[in-house]
């Protein structure tokens, strides 16, 4: 019969971050779609686009904001420009940086671009000059001047015989320059503010111009003369124009003339017939339905759209720095990236094997990441921000709860990972802070408002029966129960392991025992000295935790409400508590940054986990016990890893070799031979040995 004694855990190491890696700028992707690049502050982070993860980061030595970058159309270099006006040429797949040189602008580098030969890199300054480079025989070959005020915007024409490049500046006219001459030739002007991108036809003759004054301008390239203006009724940020050998009947294209899409403002992909100015299909962000009417540029504005033909994808990038991958010849979203997450909140797993999370994160949007993928997928419903969230014991359903005063209830499609919310909970007065699930069964949710009161919400069997299917009407759910439970917020809020009791932990200092069923009071636990961060059943004894802004930790009998034990060794709050190896241990996360594993029976921190710079608010277990998640303040998500029985077998393993090296040393003694048996004496770190060796033999080792 196997041994039903849990093993008790001493570490955990990280096995994966979720992390901040873009935060604004731009954003380009290499040749092969591989790669997706980002300025990050002094860095130049390098995504992984199949595993989501950041793979490198290209920072500068002097710890200078890079203003600008380029990625040479060959993949084979990285050029940065710095605040220091330097330029730096990497190869930036051995994350090497072969040469350095001054930027001979007099003030920062605002746009670069590499022509297709790789040969010349134009760099746009913030000085109104644009300089072009010779990056194989490094110089200087040209210095156009004649721009007005910062040139944002600069690219070769893609036919290299006409030796032509484009700018753009402040003046908002699109300047073409004879590098053969070093001479501006023409001034295309159309637009009244700010022109975004520039876009190609594969002939060369036609010119794509977009701008934030909401139109696009179709010019002709052998008379430089504006052919059509495309009225796009919203701030355009980037245009594309669409390969003329692909097939793209599910999207309606049918006429021979170019087409062209347009990102911008609302969000919303359009594409348009070059010639007639018709709009012939669009495409909100998944999601949040907006309106039409909506100007402001908000969340969902499209800040980037590029194509990668090697991969037929079409990626657009939008304000709240989510990257979306598309497939280019249906626009149907194929992976989401998220480049920065905010404060995060609250973190689960989720999932019926836990193969995700969902994250609040200081926003009303939630996120749910896959683990395998990173691949994100954004929740809109709430309309303030999410404060927290629990998962069902099943892992496919899950509630969370606002500041917009509603808690909603959200499915998970088994088979496609797709979640939808299915209900919504409306009564409370004021911000609803914490939120937790009945554990038994899927038959009630509780929650707990900044109004001091607690509510019950029973949840029908109907409820989400379609596993997650999008339904039109939203459930609306009404408090079955409501109690005035505290003097001071409500910080936290569980319901126990059979369903029968709750408890709640306040500002006011208290924890109180609550019966599930009609909400009459129990019992108080009093002796934290300050406000109550966190409560916790035991999943196998009739123990609360609390965990306190006192810096302390807490079990409390359920029978006599006496404090039964006190964990001191946090210098900060301690915001989260949980049970871990059946209920055996505590893993606890503070306010500053910091995790501790307890062994319950010795009283002892056996661990302490430092990998977050800000408060953990998030901290949860997956059902195998084998990982934790934790979220933080950092903007953080990390996945810990239970590593106590790899480390056990390592250290059985060394001791195994220990003794068989032990043995060696004897028998080489025994057998007289020395000089081996120094050497083995000394990787064994064991002076007498050597000493005894040394003295035996005299000086024949010599």
């Amino acid at each position: 019969m196997a041994d039903s004694t849990p093993q008790f855990k001493t570490n955990y190491a990280v096995s994966s971050k979720i992390e901040p890696f873009y935060k604004g700028g731009k954003v380009q992707i290499n040749k092969d779609g591989m790669y997706m690049f980002f300025t990050c502050g002094t860095k130049v982070n390098v995504l992984d686009i199949g595993t989501g993860k950041v793979t490198k980061s290209i920072e500068q030595e002097d710890q200078e904001d890079i203003t600008c970058f380029s990625v040479s159309p060959d993949d084979e270099m990285l050029v940065t420009s710095s605040r220091a006006l330097l330029l730096k040429q990497w190869d930036w797949k051995e994350n090497v940086c072969n040469r350095t040189w001054k930027a001979i602008h007099t003030s920062p580098v605002a746009s670069m671009a590499f022509d297709s030969t790789s040969t010349l890199l134009a760099t746009g300054g913030c000085d109104s000059t644009i300089k072009i480079w010779d990056v194989i025989k490094q110089y200087c070959t040209h210095n156009l001047k004649g721009s007005s005020g910062v040139v944002h915007l600069v690219e070769f024409h893609p036919d290299l015989s006409r030796l032509q490049l484009f700018s753009s500046s402040m003046d908002y006219k699109v300047r073409l320059w004879n590098l053969n001459t070093s001479k501006c030739i023409m001034v295309l002007d159309a637009h009244y503010s700010a022109v975004t991108s520039l876009a190609f036809t594969l002939d060369g003759n036609t010119l794509i111009s977009s701008g934030r004054d909401k139109i696009c301008t179709v010019w002709d390239l052998t008379t430089y003369k504006s052919q059509r203006t495309v009225p796009v009724y919203e701030t355009v940020e980037a245009v594309v124009l669409l390969p003329e050998d692909e097939d793209f009947t599910a999207l309606g294209l049918t006429s021979e003339e170019p087409h062209f899409i347009t990102a911008g403002s609302k969000g919303i992909l359009r594409i348009w017939e070059a010639y007639s100015g018709r709009c012939i299909y669009s495409q909100c962000v998944p999601g949040k339905p907006r309106n039409e009417n909506e100007d402001d540029a908000d969340e969902q504005s499209l800040t980037h759209c590029m194509m990668v033909p090697a991969t037929k994808k079409l990626t657009t990038v939008t304000a709240e720095h989510n990257i979306l991958s598309y497939d280019l010849r249906t626009l149907k979203l194929e992976r989401q990236f998220v480049g920065y997450n905010d404060e995060v909140l609250d973190v689960k797993f989720l999932g019926p094997s836990d193969t995700h999370i969902v994250v609040a994160t200081n926003s009303p949007q939630l996120k749910v990441f896959e683990l395998a993928t990173l691949n994100c997928q954004i929740l809109y419903g709430h309309t303030d921000t999410v404060l927290a969230l629990d998962v069902f014991k099943k892992g496919t359903k899950f509630a969370s709860c606002s500041k917009d005063k509603t808690i909603r209830i959200w499915i998970m499609n088994k088979e496609t990972g797709e979640v939808n919310c299915v209900a919504q909970g409306l009564g409370h007065a004021h911000v609803v802070g914490i939120i937790s699930c009945s554990r038994l069964k899927e038959g009630f949710i509780v929650s707990g408002s900044q109004d001091c009161t607690i509510k019950l919400w029973n949840l029908t069997k109907s409820l989400g029966a379609k596993s997650g299917e999008k339904t039109a009407e939203l459930e609306v759910l009404r408090a079955g129960l409501t109690e005035k439970a505290h003097d001071k917020d409500i910080n936290s809020m569980v319901v126990s392991p059979n369903d029968k009791l709750m408890a709640t932990g306040s500002q006011d200092r208290t924890a109180k025992l609550w019966s599930a069923s009609d909400f009459s009071l129990m019992g108080v636990f009093r002796g934290h000295k300050r406000g109550v961060w966190s409560v916790q059943f035991s999943p196998m004894d009739q123990i609360l935790a609390t965990s306190s802004a006192d810096g302390s930790v807490k079990l409390w009998g359920l029978q006599d409400f006496n404090c039964l034990k006190t964990f001191e060794g946090h210098d900060a709050s301690v915001l989260k508590t949980i049970f871990v190896s059946r209920g055996t241990q505590l893993l606890t996360s503070g306010s500053d940054g910091l995790m501790k594993l307890w062994t319950i029976k010795t009283n002892e921190c056996i661990k302490t986990l430092d990998a977050h710079e800000g408060k953990v608010w998030g901290l949860h277990c997956n059902k195998k016990d084998d990982l934790v998640v934790t979220g933080s303040g950092d903007s953080r998500i990390i996945i810990w890893k239970d590593v106590t029985e790899i480390e056990l077998a390592e250290e059985q393993a060394k001791q195994e070799e220990q003794v068989l090296k032990q043995q060696e040393l004897s028998n080489l003694l025994h057998e007289k031979k020395y000089l081996k048996a120094l050497g083995l004496a000394i990787s064994l770190e064991q002076p007498q040995t050597v000493l005894m060796v040394i003295k035996g033999t005299g000086t024949s080792l010599i």
